[in-house]
């Protein structure tokens, strides 16, 4: 035995104790190997304390191997900026400089100063204690929250900027293959033999599952030998991907699955640089699979017995895989209480690395199978009939209670006596994982057999050894072989079975079913006996929550919280299931399973996040114009992601031009000659089929069905509240062809609330949604002279009684293939021009050549704003704010009320509410003072004298100068708007000033339209 690590071997193990790793725990350093787990170092060194319990703060030691650890979480990092919380000792690689910590105990893990809440915490702290004691009085919450959030949470997340990268990788296979273990690595290497694409994921840091620690020999050598060598074949095939170290997390539609690969975690705190460039750290792989394999193997269940929490208490398969695999023997007297044969591996491991097997302690009344034999005789003793009723020990297991019992009966039947040991192993039998197989919605189905739930497959899904309870080695390769076949074969690639290995067949006696070992005492006076071990969830806990009438398995884990932790009940939901079984006497599959969810593991935001984080978290998007924009000297605001011209200043004596000195030149080019601006971010849907005109006349508040080709319609687009949530034009391409528009910063929400539409409600409707904005580049050429500039360089006849407003038209602009529509967004004479994008650059040059003697001006977003303003057009989300109706806009005439389907809002529409006369209305404003711009956003109020507060009746939603009328003008809404013209309302500012305005249309400028059909 080591010094320095007190419970490792001198040989054995797949460590290399040739490369020795420094680490420190809780501000401790210690030493490990190369290929340890910090799980491994940890019992190594002898290390029995490693976290304190959530509830009661009770000491936890290291009691599993895998992803199924519910106690050794810990804080990984040794700056700020590296700090990731709850990272699982069992599955973080050993390596040299790791700093770790307890994300539980205070002042420090040994001794916690709310381990005395946990010592009253029975009495005081049942199920539903938070529910029941926190609900009043009311003016106590202030106080409650402070140490609620105190005690709330695991580990903590960084205050600085992570310094590593992640990525996301997207990847296609015909079989994708789960779990590297007996039936998983059978599996593969049928695949990879038939020359399927494959891919082949293992959460371990090595693949090869249980074969990593077995005893068995395959083809007389170690099982681990036989993985080994099939491993290495696997890697020599260019048809394969071997993917360790990495855990499917979420199983989803269609063959969907994402895999979380730890790339370089394994390495340092920080991925390391290689080549000038940090690597990345993990990776998040979305797999297509034509055909998935379920290997995923099964958990150990631990028996639930009093103080089965205290350090010390073991699964028994982790201290045969922590004897074997990592030359790590956690303690020197072993008391093993099993209900199996399998278990019996760890007292024969124990006993083989030299320390002493005090007992095992057998559930069943007469163990026969080959395992027991071999025990028996090595002289190790075996209790037959009996359990392990309690651990003795505060801080590490000093003893165990041992007890002839009935388990049928749930009784204790004999003496107790105390065994003095160090570490008790336990085994209630082997759970499959079925957690990625219940993603899909298929409900998990008991079977007495193997006394556990085994998956059920939806369609091209296949789960093949342990994770579906084919535990015994030799049929788990064979099944991991004949899965791999039927899953080729509904492939359409048939393929040869390879030669199974030769297994030496094991007699092994059946197990019982033994969940909770009862006690002598009532369950509710016994000493605690731990389901969850993470949530402190109690055999009693369970037994109160069914008293109180909890009988749905899912209300009984919501009251007590079991299988709420991180491991998501991987240990302990079967036994909670049954001890419910139990207390409401039924049986297992009567009370059923829980729901399991994605993800399998927690999953770093890192992770999920990508490459999508800071400039790429909100990625800005450019215009095929934006160069010449740049080149241009325009400055540009930020809508919906994109970058668009705001206002193009230029110099005038010397001088930069100003924000409104750049707009009032803009405005006035646009109303007396020519201007262009880039439209390319208004969002473009194509919607095509059958259905399209009847899903239109749906989605918006008027008529759609007699529309004809080369017409433009503009729509508003209602929430199912009657609130306006977008407007735009769409205008009909085809009989059943029709292209949409909305706002900018619209777009992706309109196509969202389309599909929601076509998927949820009317699913029978044949019509398809195509974002097609990046595809199409538009610039909208307005003004007086907009009809003469574009002559020039159309083949289109725009004759006013041949390409009247509203029409479009298709033809060349600038020799390039476009569609032409005459829409106005300005009130003048307008043409909006759309090409493929990729044209868009030579389109807008030829229009600046053409038009030097119109003198064409660009103009940006500020200057759009003001033009439409002055002709009253709305912009969604700035003049409204869900709270407004089309009525409430003045926009009657786009309602139509009489259409035969009722279309989305319109039964909003017809509610007491939206029909008040005193709703909030959209009106023009004409302050008094030709001079004063209002402010956005400012408050009116009908009487300025009224007392403060003053009663609100509306608020500017658009405010601008306008230059070709000389005055202020602004859009707002005010209750009655639309019967108050002509009065003043009053709008008091922050600095005690109070301006006035005059209601008037919200049509300011050219009122008639005339300028508009010129």
């Amino acid at each position: 035995m080591s010094q320095q690590q007190p419970n490792r071997l001198q040989a054995g193990g797949r460590i290399d104790r040739s490369r020795r790793l420094s680490f420190t725990f809780n501000g401790k350093r210690y030493q490990g190997h190369a290929g340890d787990t910090l799980a491994s170092a940890l019992l190594a060194n002898g290390v029995d304390i490693v976290n304190r319990s959530f509830k009661y703060s009770r000491p936890r030691g290291i009691v599993a191997t895998g992803a199924e650890e519910p106690n050794a979480l810990v804080q990984l990092g040794s700056t700020e900026a590296a700090q990731v919380p709850n990272v699982r000792a069992t599955q973080q690689a050993l390596f040299d400089g790791l700093t770790a910590q307890s994300t539980n105990g205070w002042p420090n893990v040994q001794r916690d100063v709310m381990s005395l809440v946990g010592k009253l915490g029975g009495r005081f702290m049942p199920p539903g204690f938070y529910y029941k004691t926190f609900m009043a009085p009311a003016s106590m919450w202030l106080t409650y929250e402070k140490f609620i959030r105190k005690g709330a949470g695991l580990g903590r997340s960084p205050m600085e900027r992570d310094p590593d990268q992640y990525d996301h990788l997207h990847q296609h296979c015909d079989l994708l293959v789960i779990g590297a273990g007996p039936a998983g690595l059978a599996a593969a290497l049928t695949a990879a033999r038939s020359g399927v694409r494959v891919i082949l994921c293992d959460e371990q840091e090595e693949m090869g599952g249980s074969l990593l620690d077995s005893r068995e020999l395959l083809d007389h050598r170690p099982a681990a030998q036989w993985a080994e060598h099939v491993i290495a074949e696997l890697s020599g095939f260019d048809n394969v991907t071997l993917l360790p170290r990495t855990t499917a997390n979420g199983y989803h539609d269609h063959h969907f699955v994402t895999l979380h690969e730890r790339r370089t975690e394994h390495l340092g705190e920080t991925a390391p640089i290689k080549d000038g460039r940090r690597q990345v750290r993990s990776r998040m792989h979305r797999v297509r699979a034509g055909q998935v394999l379920l290997a995923t193997g099964a958990h150990e269940r631990p028996l639930v017995y009093g103080n089965n929490d205290v350090p010390g208490n073991l699964l028994a398969g982790a201290v045969s895989s922590y004897i074997r695999r990592y030359g790590v023997v956690p303690g020197q007297k072993l008391v093993l209480s099993t209900t199996n044969d399998h278990a019996y591996r760890a007292a024969l491991d124990w006993e083989e690395a030299g320390r002493e097997v005090v007992a095992i302690v057998d559930a069943r009344p007469s163990p026969d199978g080959e395992l027991v034999e071999q025990a028996r005789a090595r002289g190790i003793r075996v209790i037959p009939g009996s359990a392990v009723l309690e651990a003795k020990g505060g801080t590490r297991v000093s003893g165990a209670l041992v007890a002839t019992i009935d388990a049928d009966a749930f009784k204790v039947t004999g003496q107790a006596e105390t065994l003095a040991c160090d570490t008790i192993a336990s085994s209630g039998g082997y759970s499959p994982v079925i957690h990625l197989a219940s993603h899909t919605g298929a409900r998990p189905t008991w079977d007495e057999a193997i006394l556990g739930f085994v998956p059920s497959l939806v369609k091209g899904v296949h789960a093949a050894g342990s994770a579906r309870g084919v535990h015994d080695l030799a049929e788990g390769l064979a099944d991991g072989i004949a899965m791999a076949l039927r899953a080729l074969d509904t492939l359409g690639r048939p393929a040869k079975a390879i030669a199974l290995p030769q297994v030496d067949v094991r007699r092994e006696g059946a197990a019982c079913a033994l969940y909770q070992v009862p006690h002598e005492k009532p369950t509710l006076r016994a000493p605690k006996q731990f389901v969850d071990l993470q949530n402190d969830v109690t055999a009693a806990a369970i037994e109160l929550a069914t008293r109180e009438g909890f009988e749905s398995i899912e209300h009984v884990k919501r009251y007590t919280a079991m299988g709420f932790g991180n491991d998501q009940g991987k240990l302990g939901n079967i036994n909670g299931m049954a001890i419910a079984a139990r207390c409401l006497g039924r049986t297992i599959p009567e009370v059923g399973t829980t729901v399991f969810r994605p993800n399998y593991t927690p999953v770093t935001f890192g992770a999920i996040a990508g490459r999508h984080c800071r400039e790429l978290f909100d990625p800005e998007r450019y215009t095929a114009l934006h160069q010449w924009h740049v080149e241009h000297g325009a400055e540009f605001e930020d809508v919906g992601q994109w970058k668009r011209p705001w206002y193009f200043p230029r110099q005038v004596n010397g001088k930069l031009e100003t924000l409104d000195e750049a707009v009032a030149r803009e405005c006035l080019a646009v109303r007396q000659g020519v201007g262009v601006l880039d439209a390319s971010t208004l969002g473009k849907i194509d919607i095509q089929g059958p259905d399209a005109r009847e899903f239109l006349g749906r989605i918006y508040t008027n008529k759609w069905a007699k529309l004809a080709v080369g017409r433009v319609r503009y729509g508003l687009m209602c929430k199912d509240d009657g609130m306006l949530m977008d407007d735009g034009t769409t205008s009909c391409l085809g009989e059943n062809h029709f292209l949409m528009t909305t706002t900018t910063g619209g777009a992706a929400g309109v196509m969202e609330w389309l599909e929601l539409w076509h998927q949820t409600e009317w699913p029978e409707l044949e019509v398809y949604f195509t974002s097609v904005t990046d595809h199409w580049a538009t610039m909208t050429v307005t003004g007086p002279d907009a009809r003469k500039l574009l002559s020039e360089v159309t083949d289109i006849d725009l004759d006013k009684d041949q390409f009247k407003f509203m029409d479009w038209r298709e033809g060349k602009v600038a020799d390039v293939p476009a569609r032409v529509f005459r829409i106005s967004f300005t009130g003048e004479l307008a043409y909006e021009i759309n090409v493929q994008a990729n044209y868009a650059m030579h389109v807008w040059k030829t229009l600046f050549e053409h038009g030097d003697k119109y003198g064409l001006t660009p103009y940006g977003t500020e200057t759009m704003h003001v033009l439409r303003a002055e002709k009253g057009l709305i912009i969604a989300g700035q003049d409204t704010d869900g709270s407004v109706t089309p009525e409430d806009l003045g926009m009657q005439w786009a309602i139509g009320y009489d259409k035969p389907f009722s279309w989305i809002g319109k039964r909003a529409l017809s509610r007491p509410d939206t029909k008040r006369s005193d709703r909030k209305q959209l009106v023009g404003l004409k302050p008094k003072d030709p001079k004063v711009v209002l402010e956005e956003g400012a408050q009116i109020v009908f009487d300025s004298k009224h007392p403060i507060p003053m009663p609100m009746v509306g608020h500017v939603t658009s405010s601008y100068y306008s230059a070709i009328l000389g005055h202020g003008i602004a859009l707002a809404v005010v209750k009655g708007g639309h019967h108050k013209m002509g009065e003043t309302v009053y709008l008091p500012m922050a600095d005690g000033q109070v301006h006035e305005a005059e209601i008037v249309s919200n049509v300011f400028y050219d009122p008639k339209g005339e300028r508009l059909h010129a």
